[in-house]
């Protein structure tokens, strides 16, 4: 399969533009389906980016779980060359309150305009077919984290995809860099994170068995 191109007549909207028509859209809850709808061309990366920026706000606990479930889907299909995201019935018919999505646009917005204005095209090798299969691919490493109830473990897997999912909006390697290193520091976290936790159970099985 081919790689995804950028659509010219896509760039009328930015990103920040385009997360402000969808929060502001209209009252009542929004499916992930009309999420999708909303983005076009920028699906991949827009609907990767809707869904991971809210892991690093405080949120309800469990909300990493359901938020992370469209990225699981959608990140293996970017990774495979398709070229629009494809949802199934049972999660295109989910939906997310509308308020939480005005809530998250009004905090990532700010910081999203900034960083259209900071980043541009460049190291477009990082494009491409081989480079989408691979921010794909890390992505959907990255949701398979998110969805699992890990106390504060979700901020840095969540703004790696972040990271990645502008970077392929666009186009900046630099940023898709950014992205890569931040997923090697959240592997690290976890696996420390992982260790100290298994150390701590060892030694409560230890204490226990003294009893």
């Amino acid at each position: 399969m081919t790689s995804i191109p950028p659509d010219p007549a896509d760039k009328r909207l930015s990103l920040s533009q385009m997360l402000a028509d969808l929060a502001g859209g209209g009252a009542g809850p929004v499916s992930v389906d009309e999420i999708v709808a909303h983005f076009g061309a920028r699906a991949f990366g827009a609907v990767l980016f809707v869904f991971a920026v809210p892991n690093m706000l405080p949120l309800p606990p469990g909300s990493s779980t359901v938020l992370g479930l469209p990225l699981l889907v959608i990140a293996p299909q970017l990774a495979l060359g398709a070229r629009k995201p494809w949802i199934p019935r049972w999660l295109g018919q989910r939906t997310i309150d509308r308020a939480v999505l005005a809530r998250v646009a009004a905090q990532a917005s700010p910081w999203v305009r900034k960083a259209e204005a900071l980043t541009k095209p460049r190291l477009t090798f990082l494009f491409g077919r081989p480079g989408e299969v691979a921010i794909g691919a890390v992505c959907a490493l990255l949701a398979a984290v998110l969805i699992l109830p890990i106390p504060f473990g979700n901020v840095l897997p969540a703004a790696a995809v972040s990271a990645l999912s502008l970077s392929l909006i666009q186009r900046d390697g630099a940023l898709t860099l950014l992205g890569y290193a931040t997923t090697v520091v959240s592997a690290g976290v976890l696996v420390v994170s992982g260790r100290i936790v298994l150390a701590a159970f060892q030694k409560l099985e230890a204490m226990l068995g003294l009893l």
